[in-house]
């Protein structure tokens, strides 16, 4: 799995003109997902996604996480976080997975999540034309991979 993570201070998912979701202070995040994904990979990233101290303490000082703020989180799918760019001009997506597996890996993700925060996460709708909105604050953007676990 590949995530951008995004620090916002306002983020929002629409949908055929509907708004599917909307936040607060929190994350926005970008979520790939790779055909050899597997539950420990969403076990993983969401765990480091949710404990990620990147929200300021009293100080200033980028100390906090998402759950230590009760912030709030968007996780929209993005099979183009895998794309393949060294041939030509025209991206190939090949390592991004099929909708059969990505789906139940998306769902458990954002499930995963809301039990980390203890609350509901919002979402776009995998497969769909949306439009994502943020206002990214600090700006604050990092990208994480299963794979490398860096």
């Amino acid at each position: 799995m590949r995530a951008v993570v995004q620090r916002v201070s306002k983020a929002s998912v629409t949908i055929e003109g509907q708004m599917a979701s909307s936040i607060g202070t929190g994350l926005l995040v970008l979520l790939g997902i790779e055909e050899s994904d597997t539950q420990e990979d969403v076990i993983w990233l969401s765990k480091k996604i949710s404990q990620l101290r990147i929200f300021n303490d009293d100080k200033g000082i980028m100390n906090l996480s998402v759950q230590d703020i009760d912030g709030e989180l968007i996780v929209v799918s993005q099979f183009t976080l895998y794309a393949k760019t060294k041939k030509g001009n025209r991206p190939s997506y090949i390592k991004a997975a099929r909708p059969e597996k990505a789906v139940p890996l998306y769902g458990q993700f954002v499930k995963t999540m809301e039990s980390h925060l203890g609350k509901p996460v919002g979402s776009g709708e995998f497969g769909a034309m949306m439009q994502v909105s943020l206002v990214n604050d600090g700006p604050v953007t990092i990208i994480i991979d299963t794979k490398k676990k860096e």
